[in-house]
């Protein structure tokens, strides 16, 4: 697929369409239900898988789109599905379990969809009447405890979580699921987001909506390290706090938010033009519309960074303005020299996530190529925030003095600077189809100045490459593979192979490594046109080169996030002999 040139961008923009590809492969098996395997099962290893990594890769998400004759609408709706790549000694097994979740678990024996998802409304009874029927409609959507979107954990305990208020203590070694948590037990949300920071001493930090006359509430939430009664395993959420509350600026509308940003002292809430209707949300099930109906794009709208202090738990009176952006998921965030710098993934246009039914992600031809054709791109972004603004600070300035940015910062009220980005890319990036999916070495350079990012490259609906970012000098640093055979590209390498569909990488680093990128890249690739072939890769994270692939008897839907759970306890090891 050749990129669109400059010319046919601007035409197809005009038409809603922001590229012209055509000939898009048909993907439909990544949304495809397969069948869990609770025990381990062997792998087939080609390459070599590093001896020095020991423990469990944890992948988490939708595995089962069929509840008997009943079918669930999007991609996000999907039972939870949850994977463990055991790795030992250079070998690796593999195992799934389905999440043993209450909605899992009525679907399950009502052969039905009893539990509204976010693009699917729960089936009404067949056993009861009419009446009873039309009087279920007018019910409040309950929400659902599938936790198909990430592994996290919480004061050294695993959890898998997704968006509501629901989460499930699972034992990583087993993947059985020990325990439903609600946050609402513990501190006044209506849920959680999936993609908490944690400090270096294990303070967790999450973020969670409230509901009340006054409207709707975004809240910090704080979730200390370690349990306060140490020989207790069935604590959970003791001691969460909410730090901070900040009203929404449409008190009916609130904005959807997936993530946040976090540096060593604030907290970034990034309040989006992505808009959640909460009246057509409550009344859903009375019109026959799921969640995904209420959620809305509003081009008209700016987007708003909020700062908060961890340790006062202070919201900064300055709002930080930027253009109309979406974005799902942040790259990393740091203070210096008096600014706070902050790496996301954005685009331009926040429809995205109405666009990712499975009737969708199922169409091929020219029907597959209009929905992606006529989805924004997600490229990565830097904003720069100063933070010693007052009254003193002169309106109409750019405040960012940093030499190597191209970023602006512009005081415009009393209380308010308006921001623009700089990319974090040059334009070989659009031939990827943008990036997404982005990690770093979280342990070592979260919250600090970082050089390295990976993410996936989408030149389709789901990720079809794997890129690593070198933020010196803003270059890419990737490895192209085709066909088994690995060339160079003038300032690009990328792993990619036809027909392969890499998902998120994630960073494993070697025990005692003193450089940032010194490690391995772990990815789940499937193989939605080869039958039971989907295997875990594992890059050489400095050079990309690939090391080994442990290939799964067994076929696995697209994923979403997931972690590794280390079980090092030996000393360093050298992965390969010179």
């Amino acid at each position: 697929m050749s990129p669109p040139s400059n010319t046919d961008l601007k035409k197809k923009n005009k038409d809603h369409h922001y590229t012209d590809v055509h000939g898009l492969p048909c993907i439909e098996k990544i949304v495809a239900s397969v069948d869990e395997t609770p025990e381990a099962i062997s792998t087939k290893i080609s390459g070599t898988i590093p001896e020095w990594i020991s423990g469990n890769f944890l992948r988490n998400g939708p595995g089962k789109f069929e509840i008997g004759n009943n079918k669930f609408n999007h991609w996000f709706d999907g039972m939870a599905l949850l994977h463990q790549f055991k790795i030992a000694g250079g070998q690796v097994t593999y195992k799934s379990r389905f999440l043993g979740s209450d909605c899992y678990t009525a679907n399950s024996e009502n052969s039905r969809i009893v539990v509204s998802e976010f693009g699917t409304v729960a089936m009404p009874d067949p056993c009861k009447n009419f009446f009873q029927r039309f009087l279920s409609r007018f019910e409040l959507p309950k929400a659902s405890d599938n936790d198909n979107v990430s592994f996290v954990t919480y004061k050294g305990d695993y959890y898998v979580s997704t968006e509501t208020n629901f989460m499930h203590k699972v034992d990583p070694e087993t993947l059985e699921t020990k325990e439903k948590v609600d946050w609402s037990k513990f501190i006044a949300v209506n849920g959680a987001t999936a993609h908490p920071h944690t400090d270096p001493d294990g303070t967790t930090y999450n973020m969670g909506n409230s509901y009340s006359a006054k409207g709707a509430i975004y809240n910090i939430i704080r979730v200390p390290p370690t349990k306060t009664t140490p020989e207790n395993p069935e604590e959970t959420l003791e001691g969460a706090t909410v730090v901070c509350s900040i009203p929404s600026v449409d008190k009916a509308r609130p904005s959807y938010y997936h993530s946040f940003a976090m540096s060593e002292n604030y907290v970034v809430f990034i309040e989006q033009p992505i808009k959640m209707d909460l009246l057509k949300i409550v009344t859903g099930k009375l019109r026959g519309k799921g969640i995904s109906d209420g959620v809305y794009w509003d081009p008209k709208l700016e987007t708003i960074f909020h700062l908060i202090n961890k340790q006062t738990g202070k919201l900064y009176s300055v709002k930080y303005h930027a253009k109309a952006l979406s974005t799902f998921h942040q790259i990393n965030a740091w203070e210096e020299d008096g600014f706070l710098v902050m790496d996301l993934c954005a685009a331009d246009d926040g429809k995205a996530i109405n666009n990712y039914m499975v009737q969708n992600m199922r169409k091929s031809g020219e029907a597959l190529d209009e929905v992606y054709n006529t989805m924004c791109r997600v490229f990565p972004r830097r904003f720069v925030l100063p933070l010693n603004v007052d009254m003193k600070t002169p309106c109409g300035q750019n405040l960012n003095t940093r030499p190597d940015s191209t970023a602006t910062a512009t005081k415009t009220a009393k209380d308010k600077v308006f921001c623009t980005h700089e990319d974090l890319h040059d334009e070989e990036l659009h031939k990827y189809g943008g990036l997404e999916f982005p990690q770093i070495n979280y342990a070592k350079y979260n919250t600090k100045p970082y050089r390295y990012f990976y993410g996936c490259g989408f030149r389709h609906l789901v990720g079809d490459t794997l890129i690593k970012m070198d933020l010196q000098g803003k270059r890419m640093k990737n490895i192209c593979i085709s066909s088994m055979l690995t060339f160079t590209l003038l300032r690009f390498k990328v792993w990619e192979h036809p027909g392969l569909y890499p998902s998120e990488p994630v960073f494993v680093p070697l025990p005692g490594a003193t450089e940032e990128d010194e490690g391995v890249i772990m990815s789940v690739v499937i193989t939605p046109n080869k039958d039971k072939s989907t295997f875990l890769l594992v890059l050489d994270a400095k050079t990309f080169k690939e090391l080994g692939r442990a290939e799964v008897p067994v076929n696995i839907p697209y994923g979403f996030h997931g972690t590794f759970n280390s079980t090092m306890t030996h000393r360093r090891l050298l992965s390969e002999k010179n």
